[in-house]
């Protein structure tokens, strides 16, 4: 299915025409799929997070039903090979996919790598690409967005009704003096402003950076002040499971904090239930609705190359980095993928799971699938409130086509029982998939059977905040399925496995996992600067001088004979919780801000219930006792400072942490003692005694 591109009535209809120049590749690309890997020595730790049987190795395997292929987007068995061939060509069926105020003289220009730029020359607009085209071709009354809200709320937006709000959303930025260029942050729970604020940026040409509603007042602050933004839209607050809670409060405590002015947008979620006062430059969302209501603004016509969006995103150095991503690239990618790897169809509807707050949510709760015209499925709360079953409610009473969800709920879902979605009807699922952290082959086959019924195929897609979208993945029309294996590089995408000196390691070895050519969706740069960039991607694995570039994801993984690759987990200071990326100085800097506390180590510890834990070891002040007070005091820190979703699942107090004798505290070796795995070499430690009394201290708690 390709999205029509005929009968616009949006001048001017020239314009309107996909370029066909295409630029000649200048970067040789060896094949991602060859079994024939040199037999080198492994050189580095072999660090497995994730305890599962590798069944990609086994020989495991499942295809997809002939019902599903019948009717799948993309069924051509030769598209891996088509991809190789016509690269960087291939890309142009993704940039088809959309439609160009100026056709694009380029698909890629890469003379200054890692800087390299998709489809220049041509214009566009992600707003009108996301709205305006569905109005164009008769689809006005189709449903946009299905909105559940956490009060058992329910709202529908039509493309019409989101049109109209959109624009008029948009006529109101302008008159706060939002121009192009302008960074807006947003900062809303999952309601439906969340995405209309996003689509309004987008219209005036306004990058948004949106930061998870669930983070501190101080985390707000600093990426604000980072982004330097001076125009904020948030609400007055939200309810948790029930209980309101005041957002505006967080908000007026980070505006303090910045050394400039903010001039805010207030949306009223909450009413009567939590009343607020506005103060000066901040101005009620209904109110401005009222003012612009039926204004129209026309969609700024952006370089392909232009920021869409800025997003913050976990760094190993405790600095949240400002990932930039732009128009063309990004949303080319994002609606190829939508429609090749979740096989979404305008007629579909469709949920992803997640929060719009991360990268997941941009890429398939918004643009992706709004690109395509499709109907998108948001929802505001938890999973198991009111019920265990909320989730599967949910599907049943819109008829989901396709479900997009994490690991991590999965296991959830696994622990409380097959009779919630039991008790529901999930027979209109086609596809389901998985995102945000591996996922091992008990919870795929429990997803499949339980919730697909033993017929849907299961995409586990593997990608980051900086890749934009999925780079790692089955194509459900063509490929087998391999539980605990995410896949083989997408068409297009030349993934490596490789060892600490660049070179690819044998299968069934675990290597580092990179990329060796760019590909459409992939961040930009760092807001924050472009020598940051180079040296926490590309520096590691590259060599400038011979003209070779590869992006180093920080992620560990094995690649089997077929070209599957399974993703085992970090190798960085970050940890995945949730399909959230917290950095472990970020957590550790939260615990040394309580009286007391001398030092701190964090690290991840796998849960087969929970995915990734938070497990705190703390060595206190030789004056103050490890009691209950300061345990309380950490939890409360953490979860003020970052936000509720990041406490401590367990805190070790000891009375000193392993070091070595150059003073560098042994993560791993607290990494085997959170996970009860056998420890590894402790020979370089200078106090190694230490651990077993913390192994000890372990089983108290």
């Amino acid at each position: 299915m390709a999205v029509d591109q005929q009968g616009s009535s949006r001048p001017p209809a020239p314009l309107r025409q996909r370029s066909n120049r295409i630029a000649s590749p200048s970067i040789v690309r060896r094949n991602a799929y060859s079994a024939n890997y040199p037999r080198l020595e492994r050189d580095m730790d072999n660090r497995n997070g994730w305890e599962r049987t590798n069944s990609a190795l086994t020989g495991t395997t499942h295809r997809p039903p002939g019902s599903f292929v019948d009717q799948a987007n993309v069924t051509n068995e030769s598209i891996h090979r088509e991809f190789d061939a016509e690269w960087p060509a291939c890309w142009d069926r993704a940039a088809a996919l959309l439609e160009w105020d100026q056709p694009y003289e380029t698909i890629l220009e890469d003379d200054n790598p890692p800087f390299y730029r998709w489809f220049t020359g041509g214009e566009l607009n992600a707003s009108y690409n996301c709205i305006d085209r569905h109005l164009e071709t008769g689809r006005k009354t189709h449903a946009a967005i299905r909105w559940e809200g956490k009060q058992g709320e329910r709202e529908t937006y039509t493309y019409q009704d989101l049109a109209v709000e959109v624009n008029e959303l948009a006529a109101a930025l302008q008159g706060l003096g939002v121009g192009a260029d302008d960074i807006v942050t947003i900062y809303l729970p999952m309601i439906p402003e969340l995405p209309i604020a996003m689509l309004a940026c987008a219209r005036i040409g306004a990058p948004h950076s949106v930061v998870f509603a669930g983070f501190s007042a101080d985390a707000l602050a600093t990426r604000m002040a980072a982004a330097d933004s001076e125009f904020l839209i948030t609400c007055d607050g939200y309810y948790r499971r029930g209980d309101a809670f005041n957002q505006k409060s967080k908000v007026d405590n980070a505006c303090l904090s910045l050394d400039h002015d903010v001039r805010t947008v207030v949306v009223d979620r909450l009413g009567e239930d939590l009343p607020h006062v506005l103060g000066d430059d901040e101005w009620d969302y209904h109110d401005l609705q009222q003012r612009y209501a039926g204004e129209r603004v026309d969609p700024v016509s952006r370089d392909a190359e232009d920021m869409l969006f800025l997003m913050y995103t976990s760094g190993t150095t405790g600095e949240p980095k400002g990932v930039v991503h732009t128009t063309g690239g990004y949303l080319a990618h994002v609606a190829w993928t939508t429609h090749a790897v979740l096989d979404v169809k305008p007629e579909d509807t469709y949920w992803c799971a997640a929060d719009i707050g991360w990268i997941t949510g941009h890429s398939y709760i918004v643009y992706g699938p709004l690109a395509l015209g499709t109907t998108t499925v948001m929802y505001e709360g938890s999973p198991d409130y009111p019920d265990r079953d909320r989730l599967w409610e949910i599907v049943d009473r819109n008829a989901v086509d396709v479900f997009y969800t994490a690991p991590t709920a999965i296991r959830a879902f696994m622990k409380w029982g097959e009779e919630y979605p039991g008790r529901h009807d999930l027979s209109s699922l086609r596809l389901l998939g998985t995102v945000g952290e591996p996922i091992s082959p008990r919870p795929w086959a429990w997803y499949r059977d339980h919730v697909g019924d033993g017929e849907c195929p299961v995409v586990d897609t593997w990608w980051q905040t900086e890749t934009g979208a999925v780079m790692l993945s089955t194509l459900p029309g063509v490929d087998e399925m391999k539980p605990g294996a995410a896949g083989p590089p997408l068409p297009g995408t030349d993934v490596r496995i490789v060892d600490a000196n660049g070179r690819e390691v044998d299968p069934g070895e675990t290597g580092y996992l990179t990329l060796a050519s760019p590909w459409p969706g992939m961040a930009r740069t760092l807001y924050d600067g472009d020598d940051r960039f180079r040296s926490e991607y590309w520096n590691r694995f590259s060599d400038a001088e011979a003209g070779e570039w590869r992006y180093f994801s920080g992620d560990t993984a094995t690649i089997d004979e077929d070209g599957y690759v399974t993703v085992l987990g970090r190798v960085d200071d970050v940890i995945n919780v949730a399909g959230r990326r917290l950095s472990t100085m970020e957590i550790e800097g939260a615990v040394t801000d309580v009286d007391g506390v001398a030092e701190t180590a964090v690290v991840g510890r796998s849960s087969e219930c929970d995915g990734t834990e938070i497990y705190v070891y703390v060595s206190t002040e030789r004056s103050v006792d490890a009691d209950g007070a300061v345990r309380d005091a950490i939890v409360e820190n953490v979860e003020s400072a970052i936000g509720p979703f990041a406490r401590p699942s367990e805190i070790v107090f000891t009375p000193e942490l392993p070091k070595t004798r150059s003073g560098k505290i042994m993560r791993r070796l607290l990494e085997d003692v959170a996970n009860g795995e056998e420890l590894g070499d402790t020979s370089a430690l200078r106090n190694p005694e230490i651990v077993g009394e913390i192994q000890t201290e372990r089983g108290d708690h």
